[in-house]
């Protein structure tokens, strides 16, 4: 898996002079590209993240958040201007203790 978040402070805010922020987060598989789950916190994140419910269900993959126009200025924009990972997840992390190649090697790999 690869995630890709965002923690800002919003244009809204920024403009009032508010001290609010925002963190967002795309969770996406990395062999498929198909977006699994988003989180979000900040202001009207349960609108913003119903919205977006649609899209994950149906299936849509980070190339299709990544070609969609964000509507500015929102804060609903930020999760289709997200290009690069910022994490990658790996499903069976090494024992503790041992390194990669340790792993490997006892798996003969």
């Amino acid at each position: 898996m690869a995630e890709t978040h965002a923690n800002f402070r919003p244009l809204k805010a920024t403009l009032s002079g508010l001290p609010d922020r925002v963190f967002m987060k795309l969770i996406v598989c990395a062999k498929t590209n198909k977006v699994l789950g988003l989180n979000m916190c900040g202001e009207d994140s349960p609108e913003i993240v119903q919205g977006f419910a649609v899209a994950i269900k149906a299936g849509l993959t980070k190339e299709d958040f990544d070609s969609t126009v964000g509507i500015h200025p929102t804060t609903a924009e930020e999760f289709v201007t997200m290009r690069t990972p910022t994490r990658k997840i790996r499903e069976h992390p090494p024992a503790e203790g041992k390194t990669d190649h340790d792993v490997k090697a006892a798996a003969g790999v």
